[in-house]
């Protein structure tokens, strides 16, 4: 069996060390290299020809950011960000991911007592991902700032009076960041409420929709318990928590619990997707990204059976294809489309659904 060729690149030598083993305990895996900074690291990217490259985000010499921008213009290839759990932190690592990181692990856990093991199963698991993903050259500097701009865009065609019982629900895990971006900054101000499960830990969350917040037309935040779904806001499941619908009389409203996880994830697209098939019924148009497993799958053919409409993003346009396939194969999908049309799709039958409402009118 051929192994997954692995460099370790940070500062810090217990890190180095601490990774290295990791991936050595693995039958699937070697670490062929570690380098404590960038300049080394090009050198042994350039020799050695690596699978998969382990980042840290702050590193000597040249950030690991001003890095992964230069490699992933010059020679694309898979790699996972080790990254702090700050505030600072988690707003790099998504930029990291905007770069075309395929994921990160957040990195104060690695010196917990008891948590090695834990530790592990995430670290190689998400460096076997890394491995099978579509990595996708960055953008250059002019298009990264005009995909970025922000609502100074010209906005798109609003789409009049909707229902307030239209619901938008989004799951996605692995490279959905971006596209969950992507799929955002194209609905108007008007559309109908958001409610999104990203797979993401405690702490990046809330950097998270601050950066959407900021690019889109509709409001982004990170939901609260209780809180009414309104038309026009977007809400992201906090990491580490359960996130789904439920009602208060006429008015969707967010419900944010510490359960248990489901399908090992928590938040689960399961969780959000099953309270969409049980509250909204035939007035949900559900999507799926892209995402390692099957999270949601289940729970988006429950949607359909309910009169959901649902929108799968194509194989070709996924990082990782296997939520969408799963979605696919359960039968959940009512539309299976790259990634940049399926916000046009939704919202042309949005629009439909309005101009029929104003013809009986």
């Amino acid at each position: 069996m051929k192994k997954t060729r692995v460099i370790v690149v940070d500062d810090s030598a217990l890190v180095r060390s601490l990774l290295a083993e990791i991936i050595n305990r693995q039958s699937d895996m070697e670490c062929i290299g570690t380098a404590n900074d960038p300049l080394i690291a090009r050198e042994m990217i350039r020799e050695m020809n690596p699978d998969v490259i382990t980042l840290d985000v702050e590193m000597p010499k040249m950030d690991g950011i001003e890095f992964l921008g230069r490699l992933m213009r010059l020679r694309p290839m898979p790699v996972l960000m080790i990254s702090t759990l700050t505030e600072q932190g988690a707003e790099v690592t998504l930029r990291a991911l905007e770069l075309g990181a395929v994921d990160f692990v957040a990195k104060p856990r690695i010196g917990v007592a008891g948590g090695l093991s834990e530790l592990s199963n995430e670290i190689v698991d998400k460096i076997r991902v890394a491995a099978v993903a579509h990595v996708r050259r960055a953008p250059s500097a002019a298009a990264s700032a005009s995909s970025t701009s922000g609502p100074e865009r010209v906005a798109p065609m609003a789409l009049g009076r909707l229902s307030t019982e239209k619901l938008i629900c989004i799951g996605a895990s692995t490279g959905g960041t971006e596209a969950i971006r992507e799929v955002l900054t194209q609905f108007p101000a008007d559309s109908p409420g958001i409610v999104i499960t990203q797979h993401m830990p405690p702490g990046f969350t809330k950097s998270f929709a601050a950066r959407l917040d900021s690019l889109c037309h509709i409001a982004v935040k990170e939901a609260q318990d209780g809180e009414r779904i309104l038309p026009g806001h977007a809400y992201i499941a906090p990491g580490g928590k359960q996130f789904r619908i439920g009602r208060s009389g006429a008015n969707y409203v967010a419900v944010v619990d510490d359960a248990e996880p489901v399908n090992r994830h928590k938040p689960s697209v399961e969780v959000l997707f099953n309270s969409a098939a049980q509250f909204a019924g035939r007035n949900a148009y559900g999507i799926m990204l892209t995402g390692m497993g099957n999270d949601g799958a289940k729970a988006m053919r429950e949607m359909k059976d309910k009169g959901s409409y649902n929108y799968v993003q194509d194989e070709a346009s996924c990082i990782v294809f296997g939520m969408p396939r799963e979605a696919i194969a359960h039968g959940a999908a009512d539309e299976i489309l790259p990634l940049s049309q399926i916000a046009p799709a939704l919202i042309a039958r949005l629009k439909g659904s309005t101009d029929r409402m104003h013809s009986r009118i």
